[in-house]
């Protein structure tokens, strides 16, 4: 299963390294390989880059090298922004989904609760989400505690 989370994330991993500024296909490669988990290899990101320029979502230019020949250098378009925004919602969601059925805690950060487990015994035996709506004039609502 991790071989199929890992093609369907690829993509958007590499938009997300590219939101910062324009870079080349052999940055991306070791970029995503120090990463846990992202394995990859040239042979798998040129034929993703070069869809993922046919679909609009990165343009590409040519820049002389320094150290040898002229790199092409990727770059975010709109698209790829927007498609990027889209899959950070979808994903937060689907993320969040996961660590409450496997009773797992997510990471902190903003607007994210934790997750109690039975283990912890914060829920009576129920998995559910743990949020704080002090300061955001948000009530609480089933399921969350204030």
């Amino acid at each position: 299963m991790l071989p199929q989370l890992r093609r369907g994330a690829l993509e958007y991993c590499v938009l997300a390294l590219l939101r910062g500024q324009p870079r080349y296909g052999f940055d991306l490669v070791r970029e995503l390989s120090e990463a846990d988990g992202l394995l990859t290899s040239e042979g798998t990101i040129y034929p993703l880059l070069s869809r993922l320029r046919k679909d609009g979502l990165v343009t590409t230019t040519w820049q002389e090298s320094d150290a040898g020949p002229p790199r092409r250098y990727y770059a975010l378009t709109a698209d790829g922004r927007s498609a990027l925004e889209r899959f950070v919602v979808d994903w937060r969601r689907f993320r969040d989904g996961v660590d409450r059925v496997l009773g797992t805690t997510p990471a902190p950060g903003p607007g994210r609760g934790r997750v109690a487990t039975a283990a912890d015994g914060t829920d009576g035996g129920q998995v559910g989400t743990v949020t704080s709506s002090a300061g955001t004039g948000e009530q609480p609502g089933p399921g969350r505690s204030g």
